[in-house]
């Protein structure tokens, strides 16, 4: 490649990296504002990490998040590793895999009115039972397309073998298909434990109405109302950083596990 395209190219990339984590960056050094006002720095300070430790319903709204997201995560790993064995043994379908992907491709408000509306017509009550149902919804197909690229690198004459040697499907799975699986199922987990924090509109439009089904993403969203304060930032900085650390432990893990 000639020097001046590999320049140009650089340059762009370094522009592009610029323009997404620039916003990102100057949130996370505001949170370390003095002031109270956002724009305004005054010097450095961690005061503001300190107020969420003291906000109630930041707390209370953390461990609502915490709810969702551990239970909905292991639920939907669950069904999304068993959607992906069963997608791969059998034989591919075109159609089946547009309608099981739907969800990673749909707008997320369409999702959201979609399973309002279903609760709806159900008369389900709507709280942190509802946002987990429909938190194992929009996870179910990340964690199977995780899952995925692991079998793909799984041959399934290994598992036919141990079934002809006489161990049961059960005992199979357990103890062969599993272990060989089991990063990508460890990479679909983390993936979706970051999806189900992050989630603000399925949450909104499932969770029903008072503080006990708010969770973090919601209750920025009623702070945020009346003005960013640095006191959000610093709250949005620890997600953000939550976040990062748990999609790039993904990435790792499933990059190991798709060159094993």
């Amino acid at each position: 490649m000639p020097s001046l395209t590999k320049l140009w190219l650089g340059a762009h990339l370094r522009l592009v990296y610029l323009f997404l984590y620039l916003p990102i960056a100057v949130l996370m050094v505001l949170s370390f504002n003095r002031a109270g006002l956002p724009t305004a720095w005054s010097g450095f300070s961690v005061e503001w990490y300190g107020a969420l430790l003291d906000n109630k319903a930041i707390l209370n709204a953390a461990l609502n998040t915490l709810i969702v997201a551990v239970i909905s995560t292991l639920l939907a790993t669950l069904l999304g590793a068993l959607l992906a064995i069963g997608m791969e043994y059998r034989r591919r379908s075109a159609a089946l895999e547009a309608v099981l992907f739907a969800p990673m491709i749909i707008p997320d408000i369409v999702l959201a009115i979609a399973l309002l509306s279903f609760f709806t017509l159900l008369d389900f009550t709507l709280g942190l039972h509802s946002i987990i149902l429909s938190h194992v919804v929009f996870n179910i197909a990340f964690v199977c397309a995780v899952v995925r690229t692991r079998l793909r690198q799984f041959d399934w004459a290994v598992f036919e073998a141990s079934v002809d040697l006489g161990a049961s499907e059960i005992t199979t799975f357990r103890r062969i298909i599993l272990p060989m699986i089991f990063p990508g199922v460890l990479a679909g987990a983390m993936l979706a434990f970051t999806l189900s924090v992050d989630e603000f509109i399925i949450a909104y439009f499932t969770a029903g109405a008072g503080q006990s089904s708010t969770t973090l993403p919601m209750q920025i969203y009623s702070m945020i109302r009346f003005g960013v304060t640095p006191e959000i930032n610093a709250l949005a900085t620890v997600i953000m950083l939550v976040s990062f650390t748990l999609v790039l432990l993904a990435q790792r893990v499933n990059r190991g596990a798709v060159g094993v």
